[in-house]
C-alpha cells in the first residue's frame, strides 16, 4: 500500500492534517501522521523514524516547517518534501537558519513553565492568514504549547542529500521568509512554487493532496 507521513512543525499538532489526510485515505493511501512535542529534535526525530519503520514500504515523508529539520534526520523514506520547511546542512539547525518573520515572533508568549506559545490572535496572520476565516480559527484552537530548544537541535545525518527530495516554497509565506525558502530549495533535487501562505494544508489541501498523488504516481513502477 502506498504512505506517506506528515511531519508538523512547532506548536501544531498531527490534527492540523486531518483535511489532507482524510481526503487521502478515501483513496486508499496509507496515512501517518506522528505526534512530536517529544522534548528535543532527537526525540522527535525518533518517534517519526519508528512511524516509518512500521511501514511495508519506503513512503514519502512531508516536513512542515520546523519539521523539515525532523525529517532531515531520519532513515529509509522514499521521497522527502519539504513543506515551507527548514533544510539544515551538517552541522545546521532550524534556529541557525534564521528567517522567522517579525509577525511570528511577536505572536510568541513566555509560559510560566519555560516553555512558549503562541498567542491566538496573533498567530493567524502568520500562519493561516490566506486561510478562510473558519479554517484559520479551527487551525489556531489546536495550536499547543512548546517544550523549548527543539528549533537549536541538530540533525545527526542529512538525508536529503542521499534521498530524492522536493522543495515547496510557500511564496506569501508571512512566518519564513520566502527568500529564505528558495535558498533552502536549492539543496533539493526538485522546487515547486506555490501561491499560499504558511500551511497549505489548512488553506489549500488539494495542492497537498495534488502533490502526493504526482509524487506516488512517478514512483510507481508500470506493471503496479
Amino acid at each position: 500500500m502506498a504512505a506517506v507521513v506528515f511531519v508538523h512543525g512547532l506548536y501544531h499538532r498531527p490534527e492540523h492534517f486531518d483535511l489532507v489526510a482524510e481526503r487521502l485515505r478515501t483513496e486508499g493511501i496509507e496515512v501517518t501522521v506522528p505526534e512530536l512535542h517529544r522534548g528535543s529534535l532527537p526525540a522527535d526525530t525518533a518517534a517519526v523514524q519508528a512511524a516509518i519503520d512500521k511501514l511495508r514500504e519506503p513512503p514519502i515523508v512531508f516536513g512542515h516547517s520546523y519539521g523539515g529539520s525532523v525529517i532531515t534526520g531520519v532513515r529509509g523514506a522514499g521521497h522527502l518534501v519539504y513543506l515551507a520547511a527548514f533544510v539544515p546542512d551538517t552541522g545546521e539547525s532550524a534556529a541557525s537558519l534564521g528567517g522567522l518573520s517579525p509577525q511570528l515572533l511577536g505572536a510568541i508568549r513566555p509560559e510560566a513553565s519555560g516553555s512558549t506559545s503562541l498567542h491566538p490572535d496573533r498567530a493567524v496572520n502568520p500562519l493561516y492568514g490566506d486561510c478562510p476565516e473558519p479554517l484559520a480559527a479551527w487551525a489556531v484552537g489546536l495550536l499547543r504549547v512548546q517544550a523549548p530548544g527543539c528549533g537549536r537541535g541538530i540533525p545527526k545525518h542529512c538525508g536529503w542529500k542521499h534521498i530524492p527530495s522536493t522543495y515547496v516554497v510557500c511564496a506569501q509565506d508571512r512566518a519564513i521568509d520566502p527568500g529564505l525558502q528558495r535558498r533552502m530549495a536549492s539543496r533539493c533535487g526538485d522546487t515547486r512554487e506555490w501561491l499560499t501562505g504558511h500551511s497549505p494544508f489548512v488553506g489549500r489541501p488539494d495542492l497537498v493532496v495534488d502533490l502526493v498523488q504526482e509524487l506516488l504516481a512517478a514512483n510507481t513502477p508500470p506493471n503496479r
